[in-house]
């Protein structure tokens, strides 16, 4: 199967994929806060964005692009006071749940390895750039925290 067509088929399941994750991670004893601080409408709305948008963040989004989008999620998630260790499990989630979806479908196909090799690759490239620009939103809004604070306390 060609790696185009591999992404069609994701990005038409994006509703199933993304309901899929949200069963996972509710079942998860390593997202609890993610799940109290965040509502589950919206962590559903940014697995389908992904999912239905993936040849976007793998062939057209700059990097400019996704930083801008995932240190606004590092920052957001800071602000809702999940735990880091949280937020970058919910991201690895994210892409292990593609990754099983992938398998279970049987789309991964020994005669097409070149071009799944292509995309299994572009998509790992994403989601790490997606953890590390996440982490650094995160830090950045809790580090303005922290000014914040010491400013008020210095007053």
């Amino acid at each position: 199967m060609l790696a185009v067509r591999m992404i069609q088929i994701i990005e038409s399941h994006a509703d199933r994929l993304a309901e899929g994750l949200m069963h996972k991670l509710a079942v998860s004893q390593e997202c609890g806060q993610l799940l109290a601080n965040v509502p589950a409408h919206e962590l559903k709305q940014r697995a389908y964005e992904i999912y239905r948008n993936l040849s976007e963040w793998l062939l057209t989004k700059t990097e400019v692009e996704i930083e801008e989008r995932y240190t606004g999620q590092g920052m957001r998630r800071a602000r809702q006071e999940v735990p880091f260790s949280q937020l970058l499990f919910a991201i690895h989630a994210t892409k292990e749940h593609l990754w099983e979806y992938l398998r279970q479908e049987g789309l991964l196909e020994p005669e097409d390895l070149i071009g799944e090799m292509e995309l299994l690759h572009a998509i790992e490239r994403f989601f790490d750039r997606a953890l590390y620009f996440t982490a650094v939103g995160y830090e950045s809004a809790k580090n303005s925290e922290v000014v914040h604070e010491f400013a008020a306390y210095s007053s």
